[in-house]
């Protein structure tokens, strides 16, 4: 932690050209991945082919 004690009480950035993001759009941002919608059935399915060979 000493390494950061020049910067770890300084105020917070506010921008003066950029307005805030609401939060409900914050939250979004760490919502589950859309693009691996369907990801689980493709790995069952490849398992269930898999298992069906053997």
């Amino acid at each position: 932690m000493e390494s950061y004690d020049d910067i770890i009480n300084l105020p917070h950035h506010v921008s003066q050209r950029h307005p805030q993001m609401p939060m409900i759009n914050r939250a979004a941002q760490f919502s589950p991945f859309a693009a691996l919608t369907g990801y689980n059935a493709a790995i069952s399915d490849v398992a269930d082919q898999v298992n069906s060979k053997s």
